[in-house]
């Protein structure tokens, strides 16, 4: 069986390194890189330290709007898909890449299975809500990783190739936490005492003046007691450049994989916009803190491992100081035993 695999953000890299892992010697893996991010810091490493396999194609797509760059991709990737005619094209999460690929399938009838399937952050203002959405509607096999997820398809009628797996973040992390600990670079000595791990990166708070302002000067102020360190995207960089924003927290480069789970392991809390490090963090059982308004990850909101707070200074805080007092306890098995890449490879080969 042949199946083309299509990636492009730093999130799609760890989860296809599981299911890559799974696929070997059972199925020919077609790989297939957007471009989407595009640099060593953003993509390199991570094929590097996890052991993905080169793309058979980088379709070199980047730095354009979002309509432009999903365009852009679905023309690229027809191209492929055409040229190899795999049985299935596989996509993860909720990227324009994520999306490209789905479509591109779709139109010409080859059957797509979606990683992730059956998130929901009801916000459809955000791109990802989007695209993940529209990528469902069209799979024909739908990997959901949570309960949540399964049921939210269930509202909205779909139930026909609907799996629930578990979560392939959660296999990479047990599977590459031993490793990390060994050849993490970034910090030869981790920092002494608590600190406080954060990232930032959203659209939504990046290319909001007001917002972005206000999650510096909380974690400004939380740095004064405990130190901040935070891996900044480029694209954040810019925009405090640009607003004559400089940190007095500890700003870092983007780190690979196995540095950011160096940095988990070792800091108090998280802070943070982004959705994979939401449950990175309850799986290495540090509590979270999400500069949103909502997330997709509501079950880690219901047990009381993490706080979405929005953006206010104060909001943001005060459950700083909240998770400081009243440590919270982690269930156990959210996301699976660890073992969803297996499951996906076994249902793709059915």
């Amino acid at each position: 069986m042949r199946i083309c695999t299509i990636i492009g953000a730093r999130p799609q890299f760890v989860k296809a390194a599981v299911v890559s892992r799974a696929f070997q010697g059972k199925a020919q893996e077609i790989l297939v890189h957007t471009g989407q991010h595009h640099d060593a810091s953003m993509s390199d490493v991570f094929f590097e330290e996890m052991s993905i396999p080169t793309p058979h194609y980088h379709l070199g797509v980047a730095g354009l709007s979002h309509g432009a760059m999903t365009g852009r991709m679905l023309e690229k990737i027809e191209e492929v898909l055409l040229k190899e005619k795999p049985d299935w094209v596989l996509v993860y999460g909720d990227t324009n890449s994520t999306l490209a690929g789905a479509l591109a399938a779709a139109k010409i009838h080859i059957p797509v299975a979606h990683v992730e399937a059956g998130l929901r952050s009801f916000n459809m203002r955000m791109p990802e809500e989007v695209n993940r959405i529209l990528t469902d509607r069209v799979s024909k096999l739908l990997f959901c990783p949570s309960d949540a997820a399964v049921a939210n398809l269930q509202k909205e009628g779909v139930s026909a190739g609907v799996i629930r797996t578990g979560d392939v973040m959660a296999d990479a992390l047990y599977f590459y936490q031993k490793k990390a600990a060994l050849a993490a670079k970034l910090f030869k000595t981790p920092p002494k005492g608590p600190y406080v791990l954060a990232t930032l990166h959203r659209a939504e708070n990046t290319d909001d003046p007001t917002r972005l302002k206000a999650i510096v000067e909380a974690l400004q102020e939380l740095h004064k007691r405990t130190p901040v360190y935070l891996p900044l995207h480029p694209r954040t960089l810019g925009k405090l450049t640009q607003l004559g924003i400089r940190p007095s927290f500890h700003v870092l480069e983007p780190v690979g994989y196995y540095d950011m789970l160096q940095l988990l392991s070792g800091c108090s809390m998280v802070l943070t916009d982004s959705g994979g490090l939401q449950k990175e963090a309850y799986l290495c059982q540090k509590p979270c803190v999400t500069f949103r308004d909502e997330t997709e990850w509501v079950e880690l909101v219901q047990t009381g491992v993490n706080k979405v707070v929005g953006t206010e200074t104060n909001a943001i805080l005060t459950a700083v100081a909240e998770f400081g007092q009243h440590p919270p306890t982690f269930p156990q098995a959210l996301y699976g035993d660890g073992k969803a890449g297996e499951k996906i490879v076994a249902a793709m080969l059915a």
